[in-house]
């Protein structure tokens, strides 16, 4: 047992070298118009220790970890957890009055995260369907705003359902070739669409842009009043001259923070009474066994539409505030990263728990900010928590909690 654990950390342990060495190990330095490799050993000595000593001692802080209870949401009754809701929200509502611009900025796109996770948790946690694409979705719904703009010239709120609709006749037209599909080879399909995608942005020179995009996008107006220090038509008044206020730039920022929390609180109520009505309930029937599912009479078919064309809704609703918070988008703001990231949102937070992808989307968005001097090593040290959660906590933060029942003998 003990000669198998030290294989097995020295075969991580080389595997993790070769992994970190084109990476840290060999730089690439420009001197006197010259390009050189400049290594340093010093960081893939480093990573081979470390991965050594982890999975040397992984054995034991195994045995460990199995006896750490996991953390659990107190049970509260139906009245409680109202009430904490709406102190959550409310306190959600004034944050923004007492913060910062910067703070503000992060937590509008931790809630985009918010929005985007949710949609995805309705086809991977609830749908058990894996989706590497999903980002295809959410370009689709910023540049149907952007090109209704640009060629229509249609407002934000004008647009917002049509951004929603086309993204979900995306997912609805993407469901059929993937109904037979499950698992790696419906995760390899997806990914290949949202790329797709991309590259069709990219080349569609005339109609998009390319990889110049759209730009001069406008952002949302508050009851038909602009909320800028001028307004955009002649003779129109913007919402300070209506109000008889100075302008502040300040009042854009809350105001996207204060729709983004909007947007984000109706998909997440539409999502919560979804998995309670029959169409959530056969969702997870098709998650848990499909086979079961056809016996019992449902069609998976409609089932696994379903739930690519409202999951592909509120990633298109998605898109289209990000496309008037940014006022310009490009193909490059929508690649395979941002659906690995929305993907890691669900998984960390615990696929099928609304509370897990709302804690995980902050969580994500958050703490890279807080620790900018160790962006370079951002991806290293995001691939690393991923890795301990799958080990450790291959649940979530906060599993999904599924009504049971135990047989007295």
């Amino acid at each position: 047992m003990v000669k198998a654990n030290i294989k097995n950390a020295i075969i991580s342990a080389v595997l993790a070298a070769l992994v970190v060495v084109p990476i840290f190990g060999l730089h690439l330095e420009r001197k006197g118009g010259q390009n050189y490799i400049e290594p340093h050993w010093n960081l893939v000595i480093w990573g081979f220790v470390i991965v050594l000593v982890l999975q040397l001692v992984k054995p034991m802080l195994g045995k460990h970890m199995a006896r750490v209870q996991a953390p659990r949401l107190p049970e509260v009754s139906a009245r409680m957890r109202m009430t904490l809701m709406w102190l959550v929200i409310v306190a959600a509502i004034a944050w923004p009055f007492f913060s910062g611009r910067n703070a503000v900025d992060i937590a509008t796109l931790a809630l985009i995260y918010v929005m985007l996770g949710l949609g995805l948790n309705i086809v991977v946690g609830f749908a058990g369907l894996l989706d590497l694409g999903f980002v295809g979705f959410y370009a689709v719904g910023a540049y149907t705003y952007a090109l209704l703009f640009h060629w229509a010239g249609w407002s934000f709120w004008e647009a917002l359902p049509l951004s929603g609709a086309a993204a979900a006749l995306f997912g609805f037209l993407l469901g059929f070739p993937v109904l037979r599909l499950r698992g790696d080879y419906l995760a390899i399909v997806t990914l290949g669409f949202g790329e797709i995608i991309r590259l069709l942005l990219v080349n569609l020179v005339d109609f998009t842009g390319g990889p110049d995009g759209i730009s001069s996008i406008p952002k949302p107006t508050f009851l038909g009043f602009e909320l800028t220090r001028s307004a955009s038509q002649e003779g129109a008044q913007t919402l300070q001259q209506f109000l008889g206020i100075e302008f502040n730039t300040m009042h854009m920022v809350v105001f996207l923070y204060l729709l983004a929390l909007g947007l984000a609180l109706v998909t997440l109520w539409i999502s919560n009474r979804l998995i309670r009505m029959p169409i959530g309930r056969a969702w997870e029937a098709l998650r848990e066994d499909e086979v079961a599912c056809r016996s019992l009479g449902m069609n998976p078919t409609k089932i696994k539409l379903s739930a690519f064309t409202l999951g592909a809704m509120f990633a298109g609703f998605g898109g289209a505030f990000f496309a008037a918070r940014q006022g310009i988008v490009s193909p490059e703001s929508f690649s395979f990263i941002e659906s690995a990231l929305i993907l890691a949102i669900v998984v960390l937070g615990g696929m099928g728990s609304q509370i897990g992808v709302v804690v995980a989307a902050i969580l994500i968005t958050v703490l890279p900010e807080l620790a900018r001097e160790f962006s370079e090593y951002r991806m290293l040290i995001f691939g690393l928590v991923m890795i301990l959660m799958m080990v450790w906590r291959p649940q979530g933060l906060f599993p999904m909690k599924r009504h049971h029942e135990e047989l007295k003998q």
